[in-house]
């Protein structure tokens, strides 16, 4: 199993740790922030996987890409894939929700 740990300046006085270990086509990531330790959607682990160096305060920031470069073919990249299906989905709707009201708009003012 390979690892990364990173040091990630958070909102708290103490840095934050984030892990990364992949073993196989499994990737797994935690983090010590609050979000993180209950295993939620965490920005700390995120912002790494998508190539994120802000808030590194642990020197080792070239490892970034290291992790990225994890991604493919693991679990987490098809999770990945699938929120920003669901993210562009979601922005399509808002489109869609915008023109309806212009839409809306222009037929009560005639």
């Amino acid at each position: 199993m390979a690892s990364v740990t990173f040091q990630v300046q958070g909102s708290a006085s103490e840095p934050y740790e984030v892990v990364f270990s992949r073993e196989g086509s499994n990737l797994t990531a935690t983090c010590t922030c609050p979000a993180g330790v209950v295993g939620q959607y965490c920005k700390h682990r995120f912002n790494i996987l998508y190539g994120a160096v802000d808030g590194i305060v642990s020197n080792n920031e070239n490892e970034v890409a290291k992790v990225v470069g994890w991604l493919p073919g693991t679990n987490v990249e098809a999770a990945m894939n699938l929120l920003a299906a669901a993210e562009a989905e979601v922005e399509r709707a808002k489109k869609a929700a915008t023109a309806a009201k212009k839409a809306l708009a222009r037929v009560m003012r005639d």
